[in-house]
């Protein structure tokens, strides 16, 4: 029974060698295979099915909430007084993004044409489109900045121009024709006689140009040759640079079209992409850690610097000529009108901003723009971007609609695009790439835990067969042990027996000694404890 037990215990100690052996392989291979999957996944190609209509489809619904800052002083503001505004809204849209004509290219490239649609969202919104809200006249008071250098006499007809056609220097229009264009006897001749004055050749509106528009023609890269160049934009209309700024780093396209980003990121990572709509680069940096529904992210956010002007940050000094830190001067891709770009409420920006306006109260949590990524992917989980279209205006002599308006920039609207994965795109995201890989991770720690558990416990199994035969035949001994030994010249035996038990050191011994002429037993017996030692002994 006893050689039973040891050939189980072997057996059972080579199975845990064997379990810590493929648990510390795991730990090794384990990862490779998650990544092996993840670049699978990630390169933009038709046959991975599923990432493949997600990178083309943007199946997440994304919103667009837009917030005017309705005038409730114009007649003031005319006067030279400071500016009052109210924040109304939101009114938001659901945006539908679709790529089209995609063509792969040889070279480890794809081409595509990125349509966006909006859609109003009622139940979204604080109200409808057809509410009133009252906001600077852009073509008004945009274009006086513009023609501020012309002769005095052109300024005059320009002036002249804006009253025949009855335009004021603030607008009072529903949201919808304010965000998707009104009609504008301005507009048509300014159209007619000074062709490409205007963006645009139709109505006037603040995002005329962007419901069923592209944006633009881009080429970015697979990943098929190098997973690191994934999403990375390779040009922009064939453009590898821009020309709209004043030094090379800021003509510089960057970065990733701004939907998806190169797996496998650390903490030391940014996100740069390019945007049209910005006319620029633009970068994000790491803020924290945090989870979403189970699945770890990286929170990238907007630094301090993105916008601000060339003095507080050396780089920025080709997006000049400048005014405070906060805001980007897009003039110079608009038609050289006096457009400003900044975070809303000018979050992040010279403070001197809210001194010129009434009605602002910037906070990180509400004007702050962030991404939220998963780093093993590139994936963006939750998306909030957040930008404001303000508008530089002060006094223009000669167009006497400017009126005393002190020099101010004034926030007109700011918007913000926003889309989290939800339903079953997000379990089927957190099983592939949480559960998965979590399950792997505790298997190979378990089978090495599994191993080292059984080997011991096998060897002490083994150890303990192998002693026990020995200790049953000590104690028989101890029964009866007996020695003998005859002289020659008479019959004296000497015999011993000794017994340990096992708690001690106890000793019996026996002796006896037969004389020739009669029989004497000398038997002395002792019991030695543990802590000390008790003799008995007798004679006869």
């Amino acid at each position: 029974m006893a050689i039973n037990k040891a050939s189980v215990a072997v057996v059972f100690m080579v199975s845990g060698v064997l379990m810590v052996f493929f648990g510390t392989v795991l730990t090794f291979v384990g990862p490779i295979i998650i990544d092996d999957q993840v670049v699978k996944n990630t390169v933009i190609d038709p046959k991975n099915e599923v990432s493949y209509r997600m990178w083309k489809d943007v199946p997440v619904p994304f919103y667009m909430s837009v917030y005017f800052f309705n005038v409730l002083n114009p007649q003031e503001i005319l006067k030279g007084e400071k500016p009052m505004v109210e924040q109304r809204g939101p009114f938001v849209y659901r945006k539908q993004i679709q790529k089209e004509n995609i063509t792969f290219h040889s070279n480890g490239t794809v081409s595509y044409l990125e349509f966006r649609r909006f859609f109003f969202e009622p139940d979204m919104s604080s109200g409808n489109e057809s509410e009133v809200v009252t906001i600077p006249n852009m073509l008004v008071l945009g274009a006086a900045i513009m023609m501020e250098n012309l002769p005095f006499a052109v300024r005059l007809m320009i002036s002249a121009t804006f009253k025949t056609f009855k335009e004021g220097p603030f607008l009072t229009k529903t949201v919808g024709e304010l965000m998707w264009g009104y009609d504008s006897g301005l507009v048509d001749f300014l159209n007619k006689y000074l062709p490409g004055m205007l963006p645009s050749t139709g109505k006037f509106g603040l995002f005329a140009d962007f419901n069923n528009s592209n944006t633009g023609l881009f080429t970015i890269h697979t990943g098929q040759d190098d997973i690191r160049k994934v999403h990375m934009v390779d040009s922009w209309n064939g453009l590898t640079k821009l020309s709209n700024w004043n030094s090379p780093q800021c003509n510089m396209i960057n970065g990733t079209a701004g939907q998806m980003w190169p797996p496998f990121m650390s903490r030391e990572s940014t996100l740069p992409f390019y945007s049209p709509d910005a006319c620029r680069s633009l970068e994000l940096v790491y803020q924290r850690d945090g989870v979403m529904e189970g699945i770890p992210l990286y929170r990238y956010v907007a630094p301090k610097t993105m916008f601000a002007n060339g003095s507080d940050y050396a780089p920025n000094e080709g997006f000049c000529p400048c005014r405070q830190s906060g805001l980007l001067n897009v003039s110079s891709c608009r038609h050289n009108s006096p457009v400003f770009i900044s975070h809303p409420h000018f979050f992040n920006a010279d403070p001197v901003l809210l001194d010129f306006v009434h009605g602002l109260k910037p906070t990180e949590d509400e004007h702050g723009l962030f991404i939220d990524i998963h780093p093993l992917t590139g994936v963006p989980l939750n998306v909030s971007i957040r930008l404001q279209l303000n508008l530089y205006m002060k006094r223009v002599s000669a167009i006497t609609e400017t009126g005393k308006i002190s020099e101010v920039v004034m926030p007109m609207i700011w918007f913000e695009e926003s889309g989290y994965i939800d339903g079953p795109i997000l379990s089927t995201f957190y099983t592939n790439l949480v559960v998965l890989p979590a399950v792997m991770e505790y298997m190979q720690y378990g089978f090495i835990v599994l191993g080292v558990v059984i080997i011991l416990i096998a060897a002490l199994v083994h150890h303990r067969v192998k002693v026990k035969p020995w200790g049953n035949n000590c104690m028989a001994a101890g029964r009866m042990a007996h020695a003998s030994y005859r002289r020659p010249h008479n019959a004296g035996l000497i015999s011993q027996a000794a017994w340990h038990t096992p708690h001690n050191a106890g000793l019996i011994t026996q002796a006896s000694y037969r004389r020739p002429h009669g029989t004497r037993l000398i038997m002395q017996a002792s019991y030695r404890r543990p802590h000390g030692t008790r003799l008995i002994s007798q004679a006869s």
